[in-house]
């Protein structure tokens, strides 16, 4: 089968571009988690000034009222001809807590979460027209190699991501998606590249399609829920609104914890099934093409072994006794992905030894 020279190399240069879009994204979104960490620092100064200056209002007001009862004509206020309190508050804060300011950065932030977003989709389409120039030139299915696959991955994990955080209040979240997704995809292009090439015989199968592509989706949630559970892990250390330190400031634009672990256990809820289903495809298709089910081959055996971690990890969250360990079961789970999908396929050779590389 001829392979379309020409779209191959607009494959690779919407290849490029995607993994520069998704850098300037994460520029973006660097600059928007400084700005959301200032904004919530100056968020948290004005309340702890508003309940000095409100404490204050609450003494001076007992002095004025048993000064009037004694006879004295002088009743403290905090502002004169003003009989609002929280506007007599306001005009004693300093000028870059009052509101007006405040408000202005959050605004300002939140420009750049926009910003970031909007990136976002713009690589994901890139994303998209690179894989369907790359199916198109092979005239098949663009994930015949390890270099495909992972591009396919990221992919269906950069589409979920944006739907589950779409939201304002979790973009923050995006520098902590998009630097794995970055590393990821610069070391495929630049270490796992394999020419575009026709299917080996052995992958030619109706099967193919359906296996690689289901063991894809649930990889693309689990890469959610692993990363959710993982800055779950950071907030569980530094509390909302109890952050000290280097590493207090670093995750203080995070959302809350209980946020984070429903996020990821949302995910997860997905990712066992739909990563089983992908199993179990695979076992119906090892049947057609080696005539078994199960042979413990390392990439079979590694994928179980993350299925089961993903299942246990479920279980330890409902489980009141275990559940403050379940986020390390998860991490644990996605740590095991990213293993069978690097190591597994390039350092040990097995019957799923695909990767494309010399």
């Amino acid at each position: 089968m001829n392979i379309d020279q020409d779209l191959s190399q607009f494959s690779d240069l919407a290849y490029r571009t995607t993994v520069g879009i998704y850098l300037l994204a994460l520029a973006v979104s660097l600059v928007f988690y400084g700005m959301v960490r200032i904004a919530n620092e100056l968020r948290a100064a004005r309340a702890a000034e508003m309940k000095k200056l409100s404490k204050n209002a609450e003494v001076a007001s007992a002095v004025g009222a048993s000064a009037a009862a004694g006879g004295s004509s002088g009743v403290a206020t905090l502002e004169r001809g003003d009989d609002s309190r929280g506007t007599a508050l306001e005009y004693h804060l300093p000028e870059r807590l009052r509101s007006e300011n405040v408000i202005a950065r959050v605004k300002r932030a939140d420009k750049w979460g926009g910003i970031t977003q909007a990136l976002v989709w713009l690589g994901i389409a890139v994303h998209f027209l690179q894989v369907v120039l790359r199916g198109t030139a092979t005239h098949r299915f663009p994930w015949g190699n390890l270099f495909e696959y992972i591009t396919m991955v990221t992919l269906f994990g950069m589409v979920i991501t944006a739907f589950v955080i779409r939201r304002k209040s979790m973009r923050v979240m995006w520098p902590w998606v998009l630097v794995p997704v970055v590393a990821v995809m610069f070391y495929a292009g630049t270490k796992l590249y394999a020419e575009t090439a026709p299917l080996v015989p052995s992958l030619r199968s109706y099967w193919f399609v359906i296996h690689v592509s289901t063991v894809s989706i649930g990889g693309g949630i689990g890469l959610v829920s692993g990363i959710a559970s993982l800055m779950y892990l950071f907030r569980r250390t530094q509390p909302k609104g109890q952050e000290k330190g280097v590493l207090g400031a670093i995750i203080s634009p995070l959302p809350a914890a209980e946020k984070l672990d429903a996020l990821a256990y949302r995910a997860c809820v997905w990712t066992l099934p739909i990563f089983g289903l992908g199993i179990i495809f695979g076992a119906i298709w090892a049947d057609a093409a080696w005539g078994r089910f199960w042979g413990w081959d390392p990439k079979e055996t590694v994928s179980l072994i993350t299925w089961i971690l993903y299942a246990a990890y479920l279980h330890a969250r409902a489980t009141p006794g275990f559940r403050k360990a379940s986020a390390w079961i998860n991490v644990v789970a996605f740590a095991t992905m990213v293993f069978n999908l690097f190591f597994i396929n390039i350092v040990i050779a097995g019957l799923h030894s695909y990767a494309g590389l010399n």
